[in-house]
C-alpha cells in the first residue's frame, strides 16, 4: 500500500513538467514538487529559469527510461502527457501515436513504484481525448489506472472561468481504493450526476454509459465568474512600438477578413478607445481567411508549428487598426504565469506556453478537489 495523504503531506511527482507551470498552480495551493521528469531540454530550461532549485530533481530523460527506485514517494503524481495525437492536428492516432502513446510510460512507472506508490494521481489533456477513437482511448486510460488499483473521477475546465483565453482541457483523478473517504461527498452512482460547470453532457454521458468502470466522483465546486479582460495582458504600446506591422502587411491580413468578421473590426475601428481582439487564419473550402474571436478573449494558445498557430493581435479605434502577433510575455499572462522569467528565444518561449497548462485553474483544481480529496482522507484514516 503506498504511504497514505497523511504521511507524506502535499508533495507532488511532476511527469511531463514542461515549463512547470503545473508546478506553479499546485505550490499557490500547498503543494511541494520533490520530482520533475520531461524529455525536452528546451522545457527544462524554461522550467529551471522559474525554479533555480530544481536542478536536481529535475531529471531530463524519456518517462519510458525511468528508473522508478529512483523516484521519491509522494501523495500525488501529475501528468500532462502530450496532446498531438488527440488532436485533428495529430491526425487522431490516439494512445497508439508516437507522442501520446507516453502515456504508457507514466502507467509503467507508476506499476514499477509499486507499493511507493502516489495514492493520487492527475492526469491533463486536450478535451478531445474524451472523443478520441469514439472513447476508447479515453476508456483505455482509466481502465489502466484501474488495474493499478486507482478509482477514477473526470472533470472539464475552460481556462476563461480564469484568463482571458478558450483553453477547455480535460483532468483525470485516480484515487486508491484503499483511501477511505466521506460518502457525502462523492455520487454513488455515475447516473446521480448533473450537469455542472466541469462536468458537461458530454463528460456525463460517457461516464453513464462506462459505468463499470470503478469511478469515484467527487462533488465539484462551482467555478468562479469569468472576469479576465483580454486587455488587461496586453504589452503596453511603448515596450513593442516596433512590434506592429506595417500598413501593407495588416491592410493584406484585414483584406482576407470574411463580411461579419472585418465588420467586427470596422466597429471597434469606430470606437473613442483603443480596443482589442486575436485572430487565426484558417482555409475554408480551400481558401485562406481571416477569423476575428468577438468575446474579448484570445483563441487557445498552440505550440507555434504551423503558420496558422501564432495567433494575431488586433488593435483597433479612433479610425485605426493595427496588427500584430502575440508576444511570448502576453502569452504567459494568457496562462496565468505574468512574471514568468523569460530567458529564451520567442519561438522557444511561445512553444512552452503553448503546450502547458494554465495556472490558475490548476490553483482551483488544488483547492477546490485535491486540497478537500487530501483532508477527507486523512480525517476518514
Amino acid at each position: 500500500m503506498s504511504d497514505s495523504p497523511n504521511k507524506a503531506g502535499k508533495t507532488c511527482l511532476e511527469f511531463f513538467a514542461g515549463i512547470g507551470l503545473m508546478r506553479l498552480g499546485l505550490e499557490r495551493a500547498g503543494w511541494r514538487t520533490v520530482f520533475a521528469n520531461d524529455i525536452d531540454a528546451g522545457k527544462r530550461t524554461m522550467y529551471l529559469d522559474q525554479f533555480p532549485d530544481s536542478g536536481d530533481k529535475f531529471v531530463l530523460d524519456d518517462i519510458h527510461d525511468l528508473a522508478s527506485e529512483e523516484i521519491p514517494a509522494a501523495t500525488l503524481a501529475t501528468a500532462s502527457f502530450p496532446c498531438n495525437d488527440l488532436s485533428l492536428a495529430g491526425a487522431r492516432h490516439g494512445l497508439s501515436g508516437k507522442n501520446s502513446s507516453a502515456f504508457w510510460g507514466f502507467v509503467d512507472v507508476l506499476d514499477a513504484m509499486g507499493g511507493r506508490r502516489p495514492p493520487v494521481v492527475l492526469l491533463e489533456n486536450v478535451s478531445g481525448f474524451l472523443s478520441s477513437h469514439k472513447g476508447r482511448d479515453f476508456f483505455d486510460a482509466l481502465t489502466a489506472l484501474n488495474t493499478l488499483n486507482y478509482s477514477v473521477d473526470a472533470l472539464m475546465i475552460d481556462a476563461s472561468f480564469f484568463v482571458p483565453q478558450s483553453r477547455t482541457r480535460l483532468f483525470i483523478i485516480g484515487v486508491e481504493k484503499s483511501q477511505r473517504l466521506t460518502p457525502a461527498d462523492c455520487y454513488s452512482s455515475p447516473f446521480q450526476i448533473q450537469e455542472h460547470d466541469v462536468r458537461p453532457q458530454t463528460l456525463i454521458h460517457f461516464m453513464q454509459t462506462h459505468a463499470q468502470l470503478d469511478w469515484r466522483i467527487r462533488k465539484a465546486a462551482n467555478l468562479p465568474g469569468r472576469s479576465a479582460s483580454l486587455a488587461a495582458c496586453i504589452d503596453a504600446d511603448g515596450d513593442l512600438q516596433n512590434g506592429w506591422w506595417p500598413q501593407h502587411r495588416a491592410e493584406h491580413l484585414f483584406s482576407q477578413m470574411q463580411p461579419r468578421h472585418a465588420e467586427r473590426v470596422q466597429r471597434m475601428r469606430c470606437q473613442n478607445e483603443w480596443s482589442y481582439a486575436t485572430a487565426f487564419r484558417r482555409v475554408r473550402n480551400g481558401k485562406t481567411v481571416v477569423e476575428v474571436r468577438a468575446d474579448d478573449i484570445a483563441g487557445c494558445l498552440r505550440t507555434p508549428r504551423g503558420g496558422s498557430a501564432r495567433q494575431i493581435l488586433i488593435k483597433a479605434g479612433f479610425g485605426r487598426q493595427l496588427a500584430r502577433l502575440l508576444s511570448a510575455r502576453e502569452c504567459a499572462r494568457l496562462m496565468g504565469a505574468d512574471d514568468f522569467p523569460i530567458t529564451v528565444s520567442q519561438s522557444r518561449a511561445l512553444f512552452g506556453f503553448g503546450d502547458a497548462v494554465v495556472v490558475p485553474v490548476i490553483t482551483w483544481l488544488a483547492e477546490n478537489y485535491l486540497n478537500p480529496l487530501i483532508e477527507d482522507a486523512q480525517s476518514s484514516a
